[in-house]
């Protein structure tokens, strides 16, 4: 009991050190990021409006946030530890904050989880994405092939794969899917699953080992942001096809090279032939002036030979531009 009453009273006390404008923000579903910058400056993102400046808060107000912020998980921001990650206990949304030296004054960013799934149907009746893509990633979650999501920060590639989990769920209902994240952010509605988050001791290469002990029909990662990603494409090579995982990476295309970047964090042997033999399709979500969020492209990739990727467009984008890689032919590997 008194455990439980520590609790309510640590985040009744983050919650009026917040704000109303920063609670009212984080209950709004159409919000993305809210982020302070060291000059004071609020801003505020959400779909459909962009990125707008909602108001000031002073350094000493932002230190007291990032102070109860840290008490709430368990530690410390100082100083000498200028950096704070982890969940916000009001509502598990992702907190980043940073103080001097390591910026001029207090600065923080909290990244909204989702709150609502979004099925492939409105991807498709927004404009997001064409029929025909929907009608490829549909075929490729039956067909158990390996999803590769990829595009840059805040496009929107954990709600694309909670859209894509969706049908997974719905296509093979008794599949044991194993998901593996650093924040938890992943919806999942299986009836049979296992989520699984890293922590300051325990890495995702460490997790993805424990995986593999614990049945998984598929498996399914957040983001891949390290040499794990060897782990998981060796993991999706031996038995356990038609997981998915994101990537930081401007195009399909690229994402190939950002896992070579990735594995050679823990091997100094080229691994293309892993990539192309455990990645299936990729799909490519960005940011568009002009669109909002789109899907520009889908690519498959079928293999690997004299010293290029075999990767061709599964489905023609209507949001094709002269800069765009959603083409069909191969990626050489200098």
């Amino acid at each position: 009991m008194r455990n439980g009453e520590s609790r309510r009273r640590l985040i009744a006390g983050l919650e009026d050190s917040l704000g109303r404008t920063i609670l009212s923000a984080l209950s709004d579903e159409a919000v993305v990021e809210i982020m302070l910058n060291p000059d004071g400056q609020l801003f505020i993102e959400s779909v459909g409006k962009g990125m707008v400046l909602s108001g000031e808060i002073t350094p000493h107000d932002a230190q007291i946030i990032m102070g109860k912020v840290a008490h709430a998980l368990g530690t410390e921001i100082t100083s000498d530890k200028p950096i704070i990650s982890g969940e916000l206990p009001i509502g598990g949304h992702r907190f980043e904050g940073l103080l001097p030296p390591i910026v001029s004054k207090p600065s923080f960013t909290i990244r909204k989880k989702a709150s609502l799934l979004i099925p492939l149907s409105k991807y498709v009746n927004d404009g997001v994405m064409t029929d025909g893509q929907a009608t490829v990633i549909r075929d490729a979650v039956a067909g158990r092939k390996n999803i590769l999501v990829s595009g840059g920060t805040g496009t929107g590639k954990t709600t694309l794969t909670n859209a894509i989990i969706a049908e997974m769920v719905s296509v093979a209902p008794d599949h044991r899917l194993v998901i593996l994240e650093d924040t938890a952010e992943i919806q999942c509605a299986a009836r049979n699953a296992v989520i699984l988050h890293t922590s300051d001791t325990v890495d995702m290469q460490r997790l993805l080992k424990s995986t593999m002990r614990l049945r998984p029909d598929r498996i399914i990662v957040g983001e891949v942001r390290d040499g794990a990603a060897l782990t998981l494409l060796k993991a999706w090579n031996t038995g356990h096809p038609g997981g998915i995982a994101t990537v930081h990476s401007d195009n399909a295309f690229t994402a190939l090279t950002r896992l070579e970047q990735l594995i050679a964090e823990v091997s100094q042997q080229p691994m293309p032939h892993v990539i192309a033999e455990a990645v299936d399709l990729i799909v490519s979500i960005e940011r568009s002036a002009e669109h909002g969020r789109i899907v520009r492209g889908i690519v498959t990739v079928s293999g690997f030979r004299d010293g290029t990727y075999d990767v061709r467009s599964a489905v023609a984008s209507q949001f094709l531009n002269k800069n765009s890689h959603d083409r069909q032919g191969t990626l050489h590997v200098a």
